[in-house]
C-alpha cells in the first residue's frame, strides 16, 4: 500500500479543522497541507443543520467552503475517509473509506486531530428492533427532512438544544410531538427552572407534550414505527424517533497509538496532545475548563474555532500564538419566535451572588451570577445581549461591581460600553 506524504494532515472539516488550516495558510502558504474528512460533502456546520430539517435551508446553502477555497489554498481536500489509525511513532495515519476498504496511509510532519463527535445512542432494550434518527450530519438531516412530512405522532428523546430544534420542526409540520427526558427540567446544561419553564410553555402551547424525570426503559416495533415504554409504565407510539440524547468523540482510532485520552483527547493551552507533533481541537479535545485546571469537554462552535486556531497557529510556528484561555460554554437558541442565550457555566459557585428579574407580561427572564464582583454566568429567554461580549467579560475577569445595577437592567448597553473602553 503506498504511503503519501504530507507536510500538515488535518483530520476533519468542521470549524475546528477550518480554522486550523486558515491559521497554518496565514503563516506557512507553501507547506503542503491535506485535509480528510469521513464525511462525504464538502464542509459544514453541524448547528445550521435544523434548517435543513426544516426545509429552510437547502444542503448546497449551508456549506462552508466549497472546492474554489480549497484551491485557492493549495489544500488537497479528501472527503469519504475515516482514521483507523494513528501510529506518532513512524508519523503515520491509516484510513479506511465509507465502504471499509482501505483509504491508504499518509505520513505527516505535523498532524491535527478534529473528528468531532458522534450520537450517543442509549442502551435500551429493542433499539436495535426499531427505526430511528439521529440528527449530526447533512445526511442526518436530509433523511430527517423526508421523514417529517409523513410523521404523525413523534417522539423526540433528549431534551437538549438538538432535541429541542427537531422537536420544533415536527411541531410546525403538525406532528403530535412528545419529548422525553430523562433530567427534571428542559435543557438542563444551559439554562435553570425558570427559564427552562418558558421554553416549555413555548412548546406546550404550540401542542407539544413534555415528559419530564422520565426514561425509556423498552422499545419494540410497531409497523414502520415503534411502541416506547416509559420507567413508569406508561406507553407511547411513533411513527418517527429521534435519538438526541448527547455525542461523543469516536477514538477507536487512538487504540495503541499512546495518545492520552478521557472523555475526549487531552490536549495542553496550544492544543498539543503528549504525543510529539500530534494536536487535536473542537468536539474531539478535552481541554482546560476557564473555572479551574480540569479539563472538560466544551463541544460549542466558539471553542470549536478558537481550539482550532490556537492549533493550527502552533502547527505552524506562528509567533503570533495565544495559548487557550480555557472554556466558557456559549450558547444561542432560537424557538418558535423567541430566543434564549447562555453564557458561562451553568453551576454556579455556592458563594456567587445571583442577579433575577423577570416580566412575566413579555416573558423576560435574565439571570446573572457574579463572584468577587466579576461575571461568572448569564442567561435569559427573550433577552438582548451580546454572547459575545459576554463571554469576554468572563474571560478578562471584569470586576463589574461600580456597574452591576446598571448591567444587570440594560445588559446589552452596559456590556458595549465596556467593550467600548476595555478592547481597545
Amino acid at each position: 500500500m503506498t504511503t503519501r506524504q504530507t507536510r500538515y494532515l488535518v483530520v476533519g472539516s468542521s470549524h475546528a479543522a477550518l480554522e486550523a488550516v486558515s491559521a497554518i495558510r496565514m503563516h506557512d502558504a507553501a507547506g503542503s497541507l491535506t485535509v480528510v474528512t469521513r464525511d462525504r460533502h464538502p464542509p459544514y456546520s453541524p448547528t445550521v443543520l435544523p434548517y435543513v430539517v426544516s426545509g429552510r435551508s437547502t444542503p448546497g446553502q449551508v456549506l462552508l467552503r466549497d472546492a474554489d477555497f480549497f484551491a485557492a489554498h493549495r489544500i488537497d481536500y479528501q472527503p469519504g475517509l475515516s482514521l483507523a489509525e494513528v501510529r506518532p511513532d513512524e508519523q503515520i495515519v491509516r484510513l479506511v473509506r465509507l465502504d471499509g476498504a482501505a483509504g491508504g496511509k499518509w505520513r505527516y510532519d505535523k498532524l491535527l486531530l478534529a473528528t468531532g463527535a458522534s450520537p450517543v445512542v442509549p442502551p435500551i432494550a429493542g433499539i436495535g428492533q426499531v427505526k430511528y434518527h439521529v440528527l449530526r450530519t447533512l445526511d442526518d438531516a436530509i433523511g430527517l427532512n423526508r421523514a417529517i412530512a409523513g410523521a404523525r405522532r413523534a417522539v423526540v428523546l433528549g431534551a437538549g438544544l438538538v432535541g429541542m430544534h427537531a422537536a420544533e420542526n415536527l411541531a410546525k409540520a403538525g406532528a403530535n410531538v412528545t419529548i422525553v427526558e430523562m433530567a427534571d427540567q428542559l435543557c438542563a446544561g444551559y439554562f435553570d427552572r425558570t427559564a427552562a419553564s418558558l421554553i416549555e410553555k413555548a412548546f406546550t402551547d404550540h401542542g407539544a407534550t413534555i415528559r419530564t424525570g422520565r426514561r425509556v426503559v423498552g422499545l419494540a416495533p410497531n409497523g414502520d414505527g415503534a411502541i416506547l415504554t416509559l420507567d413508569n409504565g406508561d406507553s407511547l407510539e411513533a411513527d418517527l424517533l429521534l435519538v438526541a440524547t448527547g455525542v461523543r468523540p469516536d477514538l477507536g482510532y487512538l487504540a495503541n497509538s499512546g495518545i492520552l485520552a478521557d472523555q475526549g483527547i487531552l490536549v495542553d493551552d496550544s492544543m498539543r496532545t503528549n504525543a510529539a507533533d500530534v494536536w487535536a481541537a473542537g468536539d474531539c479535545a478535552q481541554a482546560r475548563s476557564f473555572y479551574s485546571d480540569a479539563k472538560v469537554m466544551n463541544a460549542i462552535l466558539p471553542d470549536a474555532a478558537e481550539q482550532g486556531r490556537i492549533a493550527g497557529m502552533a502547527m505552524a510556528g506562528d509567533p503570533g500564538l495565544r495559548r487557550y484561555p480555557g472554556g466558557v460554554p456559549l450558547n444561542t437558541y432560537h424557538f418558535f419566535g423567541r430566543h434564549a442565550i447562555s453564557v458561562g457555566s451553568s453551576r454556579q459557585p455556592a458563594d456567587a451572588r445571583v442577579e433575577t428579574r423577570f416580566d412575566e407580561k413579555t416573558g423576560r427572564y435574565l439571570r446573572a451570577c457574579f463572584l468577587d464582583g466579576r461575571l461568572v454566568c448569564i442567561h435569559g429567554v427573550n433577552e438582548f445581549f451580546d454572547g459575545g461580549v459576554m463571554a469576554q467579560l468572563i474571560l478578562r475577569r471584569v470586576n463589574l461591581d461600580s456597574v452591576r445595577e446598571r448591567f444587570v437592567a440594560r445588559p446589552m448597553a452596559v456590556g458595549r460600553e465596556l467593550m467600548s473602553q476595555l478592547w481597545r
